[in-house]
């Protein structure tokens, strides 16, 4: 685990594997401890070191660089990061694949936009100015009644951190939006499936509060079943 965080699992919690796909190695410690929290084992794959096939794991889509514009049929915002687009292919063929077998997929940040324009229609919106804050900067959600989330982290409203300037523009079919924040944007998506949850928050950096643990907890039993 990474430096500095205390092993919490209870004992004899059972360790099931997730593929964590990133870019940035320097990003990924809050990710591989939040998840070894849960009792889930992290697979690390990037795009140097891909994987075939997820093997009936689950999947995690971290933060990181701008979806390629080309992906939802818009050209690329001066605004934004230059494509990555060998990342793209690579984490959009895992979850493809993930959500085709009703394998539980974990979507952050990057990867709720991902997950977004994956499902047909999804766009994104390339640039909000001023919508990034400072890092510890939070604001407020509410989250849908009902939803899978609602069940997860109870009854709203909750304070999440924030730390984009893109986000999901027209939903992707077949989601519903499970989160927004009071100035209207989407910060989380769900699908109809046994675990398909994707936020744009961060909650791997506010473990230290029990309803954002409780997001880990809750993949880590869909891997079980």
């Amino acid at each position: 685990m990474g430096a500095g965080v205390l092993d919490r699992r209870p004992a004899g919690f059972a360790v099931r594997r997730v593929v964590v796909a990133y870019r940035n190695e320097s990003k990924l410690g809050p990710y591989l401890d939040a998840l070894q929290l849960a009792g889930i084992e992290p697979v690390r794959v990037t795009p140097a070191n891909p994987i075939m096939s997820l093997k009936g794991m689950g999947l995690v889509l971290t933060g990181g660089t701008d979806i390629d514009p080309a992906l939802y049929g818009q050209a690329l915002d001066a605004r934004a990061d230059p494509p990555d687009r060998e990342r793209d292919d690579l984490e959009q063929r895992l979850l493809q694949e993930a959500l085709s077998l009703d394998l539980p997929v974990l979507a952050i940040c990057r990867g709720m936009q991902l997950f977004n324009v994956t499902h047909a229609g999804g766009t994104l919106v390339q640039h909000m100015e001023g919508h990034r804050l400072q890092k510890g900067g939070t604001h407020q959600i509410d989250v849908q009644i009902g939803s899978r989330l609602e069940e997860i982290l109870g009854k709203g409203p909750h304070v999440v951190n924030s730390r984009h300037h893109q986000t999901v523009g027209a939903v992707g079919e077949g989601l519903i939006i499970s989160a927004q924040s009071p100035d209207g944007v989407i910060e989380a998506l769900e699908g109809d499936l046994r675990f398909a949850i994707a936020l744009q928050w961060h909650p791997e950096d506010m473990v230290e509060f029990p309803e954002q643990r409780r997001l880990f907890e809750a993949f880590a039993g869909a891997l079980g079943v």
